[in-house]
């Protein structure tokens, strides 16, 4: 299903028949994109009143009918995804396929008058944000994007806390992300059947090529679908640091990328990069894929005081309470951790995932805007492009402003 093939617009016959869903009516929703992630996003829509999954579509049927609730015999399942799209028992659709494919399928979604929820990065290149804004912001629906610590408790009462000047005066944010890859090469090998999977659908705007299994199962790691870990974890980080720090793009990019371990991948396994914005800081991001150990987070340091936050919670410790260049931390001013008193559902979404799709829901229903809007999601994701391409280009950027 080559994308010279899609219509240019969908039918719009959904447009006129959809209005604002009332405090009653149960929202449909159909899963476009049936992998690990989407499969997680369809079990989380169980535990929200009001919604229904009605419809799943993906490419590989095998995993399309692993999406589908057991028993539940009234969930379609299309390998088209336009007959999601051109379902009126279709309300919202969840855009959980490779990064290559979400700004072709949000456009058309947004033609056929269905609110949309789009896993991050909102885009898989810079060319592609300014178009997808303008698309969203004229479209009048509700769109979402997955960078889900926007939605989170304490990610929301730590940057209220900065807002606050609890830090001071922030120059300098670190952060990081660490996964091991070491044992996932054996998956390389997992057998696809290939009678099951539409290969040429897969791939859609991404250019043509044969099949190939390490690629099919760790897209994110090859330029053509994704763009490792940069896109895929620093995405979530620079989120929140351009959140919290009211940046809405960076001004110079420098950043190292090369790979150790992972040679059966594309994308480098090991990146370094410090990001400068025109607010006045710094920013610098360290991202491996070769060891898991201390997992990931941020630093905000300010003259005040110094913020660890991560998805467990959040400490903050005053500058100047400990001997200089201790390598200890102090007690700690005021912290957040998430325990054991949480419920069953908040231990499990560990991810903040859950909270994220309760508040595009409910603004499916208000039709506000939600906290992960579209307009940061290109942000975040224009940032990780530019280190990317530093990366890859192996030079020093200088971003033109406007040109985030």
């Amino acid at each position: 299903m080559r994308t010279d093939l899609l219509p240019t617009s969908p039918t719009q016959t959904a447009i006129a028949a959809r209005g604002v869903l009332g405090a009653n009516d149960r929202i449909g929703i159909a899963l476009i994109g049936c992998g690990a992630r989407g499969r997680v996003l369809a079990a989380h829509l169980g535990q929200i009143e009001g919604t229904e999954l009605r419809a799943v579509s993906d490419v590989y049927r095998l995993r399309m009918q692993q999406a589908i609730p057991a028993g539940d015999a009234r969930v379609k399942a299309w390998a088209d995804y336009r007959r999601a799209l051109d379902s009126r028992e279709v309300d919202a659709v969840i855009v959980a396929t490779p990064d290559h494919w979400h700004v072709p399928m949000t456009l058309q979604a947004l033609q056929a008058g269905k609110d949309i929820y789009v896993e991050k990065p909102v885009t898989h290149s810079l060319n592609e944000g300014e178009a997808l804004l303008e698309a969203v912001e004229s479209s009048r629906r509700v769109v979402a994007t997955g960078t889900q610590q926007r939605s989170w408790g304490h990610f929301l009462e730590a940057k209220e806390l900065v807002a606050q000047g609890a830090l001071g005066k922030i120059t300098f944010v670190r952060c990081h992300w660490s996964q091991s890859y070491a044992g996932f090469r054996a998956q390389a090998a997992e057998k696809v059947d290939l009678n099951q999977l539409d290969w040429d659908g897969w791939l859609g705007p991404a250019p043509m090529q044969p099949f190939d299994a390490t690629r099919f199962h760790f897209w994110r790691f090859f330029w053509d679908f994704g763009g490792g870990s940069v896109t895929d974890l620093m995405t979530h980080w620079i989120d929140v640091i351009q959140w919290y720090m009211a940046s809405a793009q960076v001004s110079e990019v420098r950043a190292f990328g090369t790979t150790y371990t992972n040679h059966w991948l594309e994308a480098p396994d090991t990146v370094v990069a410090t990001m400068a914005y025109p607010e006045g800081y710094t920013a610098v991001f360290e991202g491996n894929m070769t060891f898991g150990l201390l997992g990931c987070g941020i630093e905000f340091r300010g003259d005040k005081a110094m913020m660890i936050l991560n998805r467990d919670g959040y400490s903050i410790y005053e500058e100047g309470t400990m001997p200089l260049e201790a390598v200890g931390l102090p007690e700690p001013t005021y912290e957040y951790q998430r325990s054991d008193s949480l419920s069953w559902n908040e231990r499990v979404d560990g991810t903040g995932t859950l909270d994220n799709l309760r508040d595009w829901l409910a603004c499916v229903r208000s039709r506000a805007a939600p906290n992960a809007h579209i307009r940061a999601g290109v942000e975040s994701a224009a940032t990780s492009h530019w280190v990317n391409r530093a990366i890859r280009e192996g030079n020093a950027i200088t971003v033109p402003s406007g040109n985030g």
